[in-house]
């Protein structure tokens, strides 16, 4: 057995020795080897070995201290995030735990010299929280990862429920055009059985007031394919299931006093016409609650869009040849000025909105409506009301698509350039 056999006794002592951390200043990094004594790290600078690494070394030294210094930072908060994620831990605890690994990257290769100068590192980049007590410096990991997974959850719940409500939305309308459908086949229906049964009883009556009735879900039915909302759930409430008589297929038997039980129909049937027209008054009355709240939240004092045609009222410009002179609002800056490129002279301006003025096309033409209740929304000109200075249009496309609106003052719609 040779002197440098593995189970040699200066083998065994050699590694007995070497077990334990050694002095940090008889490592060398760029060779990965650790030094007992001063004498053995003396004569690992010499070999030739070490020599090749420092001109390694040498061609790029910030280059190599960076990388030994990213790698340490990154070992460090592992062992931080793992073993004391939400716990405050002593700088000097956490840092005997690293160490304990023969193999980390030691803190003489890279750009922290000192271990306090490491923490006010992580402090200063706000990797961890940092505290300066009597006792030492104190660590508290910052869970970074956390935070950005909460906030990240947070937001798809915001788009989700923000899908959610349209879809909701959406879904109701298709079930009032289903149940528009459906009361208008039952009221067909009940046309054509009272048609087939016409023996001149006192029930005729009867069925001519489920009729009406009828009829008249038919007609809330098709007013609540329009509407949203506070609307559809009053329309929901308040339109009855269809009546069915449980003695239509029976004989009919006469008594003599007809006279008095054709009176109950009729009875029936004015309590109905005013339970209808409750109901109507009540849609009627959230209508206009729904109108006044999107005027309200769509009443701006800013009009200007691109795409519309104004005309320049600026007697400052009268000079040049643009009062009274049409243009396309090509931009709009800050809410209040416009670039307005002239029709005839193809020149581009900008002016203040207060300086310009809706124009109005010919009747049947397109037109933008830019202030109120369906800002935003396009409309054909179906006439005008010169006494008032209004006109009623008839809205294209959007939620509100075929919607006739009466009474829109001239400053509130524009002509849209075609």
């Amino acid at each position: 057995m040779g002197k440098s056999d593995f189970l040699t006794p200066k083998a065994i002592a050699n590694r007995i020795k070497a077990k334990g951390l050694q002095k940090l200043r008889w490592y060398c990094q760029m060779c990965q080897k650790q030094c007992r004594d001063e004498n053995g790290f003396k004569c690992h600078c010499m070999s030739e070995s070490h020599q090749r690494q420092m001109a390694i070394f040498g061609q790029a030294p910030d280059r190599v201290v960076e990388g030994f210094s990213d790698e340490f930072l990154e070992e460090f908060l592992t062992l931080l995030r793992r073993a004391h994620r939400s716990s405050r831990v002593a700088a000097t605890v956490i840092y005997n735990e690293f160490i304990a690994d023969r193999h980390h990257v030691h803190m003489n290769s890279t750009r922290w010299a000192t271990l306090t100068e490491f923490v006010k590192f992580l402090g200063r980049e706000g990797h961890a929280k940092v505290e300066d007590t009597p006792k030492g410096w104190f660590i508290t990991y910052i869970d970074r990862d956390s935070e950005q997974a909460i906030k990240a959850r947070l937001k798809r719940k915001r788009v989700k429920s923000d899908l959610a409500e349209d879809e909701r939305q959406e879904l109701m309308i298709a079930r009032q055009i289903e149940r528009a459908q459906k009361a208008q086949a039952n009221g067909e229906d009940a046309d054509d059985a009272s048609a087939d049964d016409d023996l001149g009883s006192e029930d005729d009556e009867y069925s001519g007031s489920d009729e009406d009735d009828q009829e008249e879900q038919q007609e809330d039915g098709k007013e609540a394919n329009k509407p949203t909302g506070k609307i559809a759930i009053a329309l929901q409430r308040a339109a009855p299931p269809p009546k069915v008589n449980p003695f239509d297929d029976k004989p009919k038997m006469k008594f003599g006093f007809e006279e008095e039980e054709e009176e109950v129909p009729n009875k029936k049937a004015k309590v109905a016409g005013k339970a209808t027209d409750t109901r109507r008054s009540a849609i009627d009355d959230l209508m206009k609650e729904e109108e006044k709240a999107k005027e309200r939240s769509n009443r701006k004092d800013y009009w200007l869009c691109p795409g519309i045609v104004v005309k320049v009222m600026s007697k400052s410009l009268a000079e040049k040849g643009y009062y009274k002179q049409k243009g396309l609002v090509k931009r709009v800056i800050d809410k209040y000025v416009g670039e307005i490129e002239m029709l005839e002279s193809k020149h581009v301006l900008r002016v203040d909105q207060d300086e310009l003025e809706t124009v109005l096309p010919q009747i049947g033409g397109l037109v933008r409506i830019v202030n109120g209740a369906y800002r935003g929304s396009n409309a054909r000109l179906l006439s005008v009301d010169t006494e008032r200075f209004s006109a009623k249009l008839q809205v294209e496309k959007g939620l509100y698509d075929g919607k006739v609106l009466k009474a829109i003052e001239y400053e509130d719609i524009c002509k849209v350039a075609q």
